[in-house]
């Protein structure tokens, strides 16, 4: 190929972004690559949204579709329709998608109804629960991919299980690592606890946001939990405002433990600032996960099943199952966590987006 690679990559949520933020820097630093960034607007929220990539250090997306709110299936008709015009006018050679959202899918079924090459970053991840939305993503969109960019071995092996090609699957490491990596000093520079009034290791971090947990009944016995939790440890809640309103009309109503600080949503430096200086963090987050995992900050996952099992056979991960009331037992369970030791699993060390850009430059010889 004469001419640079066009690579077009689509990011929809601020996951995303962390995810194909170091890749948007790598591509664009090399002259054989073009890069083309289309922001879906699947996370509409034009703040919070500004704040990432600010501090993501991302350009301003050379498209952005603005889908909007809407159910997965119009967003994703949204996504479908819009999306289809821009990579006929593009004409890119690679679509690069990050994740498991709606946004993930559809832009490479796009790609695939035009015959470009897709490449899924965070391929082969399984929690084997079809009722999450991002199951059904993960597992559509790594049969649909041509380049598909893993990132531990348990995600090469659930692809070969479902009849990938071996040459498909390459080992690239974690790309939201590269960027926790790279901003890594001004996150320790970034005094978050002291900014919110809690100290170092003397407060658990949570972040909830699935619907069973949030939207449903199981929110009044979530809050009753962390009250408890809040007895031993101050806890720091970062919510969105839907689950604040949510609170507010709760029946019966649940009263607040003074040291359960509730707080609108968090960009990506203050969020990371309060994690590596958490006792531990309550999560229902993929994402979390891992960035606990690289920080050997303990995790307790409040769900029944995890898409990165790896976390759980390192030890820096623990499973509470979908039970609120096992919030509880986070005191008594970080005890035996503190003298496992610190592992990191490999590929995990900033340079997943230089592994990628060398798989992709090989397509520039074919």
């Amino acid at each position: 190929m004469s001419r640079a690679l066009r690579v077009l990559s689509v990011v929809g949520t601020r996951p995303n972004f962390m995810k194909i933020a170091p890749v948007a820097r790598e591509l664009s630093a090399r002259r054989e690559f073009e890069h083309i960034l289309v922001h879906t607007g699947q996370h509409y929220d034009s703040v919070m949204s500004k704040v990432f990539f600010e501090e993501l250090r991302l350009p301003e997306p050379d498209v952005h579709l603005g889908i909007g709110p809407g159910s997965r299936t119009a967003q994703t008709a949204r996504i479908l329709h819009d999306l289809e015009p821009v990579l006929r006018s593009r004409e890119p050679d690679v679509v690069l998608v990050p994740g498991d959202v709606t946004s993930t899918l559809a832009a490479a079924l796009v790609a695939k109804q035009l015959h470009i090459t897709a490449g899924h970053i965070e391929a082969g991840l399984r929690s084997f629960d079809r009722t999450m939305p991002e199951e059904l993503n993960r597992v559509l969109t790594d049969q649909l991919s041509d380049l598909l960019f893993i990132h531990s071995p348990e995600a090469h092996e659930h692809l070969l299980a479902e009849s990938r090609p071996e040459a498909a699957i390459h080992d690239v490491g974690n790309t939201m690592i590269d960027t926790l990596v790279e901003l890594r000093g001004l996150i320790c520079a970034r005094d978050a606890a002291g900014a919110f009034g809690v100290e170092s290791r003397g407060f658990v971090l949570v972040t909830l946001h699935r619907p069973a947990l949030v939207d449903g009944p199981m929110l009044g016995e979530t809050l009753g939990s962390l009250c408890a939790l809040a007895e031993a440890y101050d806890v720091v809640f970062p919510m969105h405002p839907r689950t604040r309103a949510r609170i507010a009309v709760l029946d019966p109503p649940v009263e607040l433990h003074p040291r359960l600080l509730l707080l609108e949503p968090l960009g990506y430096m203050d969020f990371l600032s309060l994690m590596q200086a958490a006792a531990c963090v309550l999560t229902d987050s993929g994402g979390v996960q891992e960035e606990t995992t690289f920080l050997g900050v303990p995790c307790f996952t409040l769900r029944s099943n995890t898409e990165r099992p790896i976390t759980l056979r390192l030890g820096t991960n623990t499973l509470l199952g979908l039970e609120p009331q096992r919030i509880r037992e986070i005191p008594d369970l970080l005890v035996g966590s503190a003298s496992r030791p610190h592992k990191v699993p490999a590929g995990w060390d900033g340079h997943a987006a230089e592994r990628i850009a060398g798989v992709l430059e090989a397509l520039c010889c074919q």
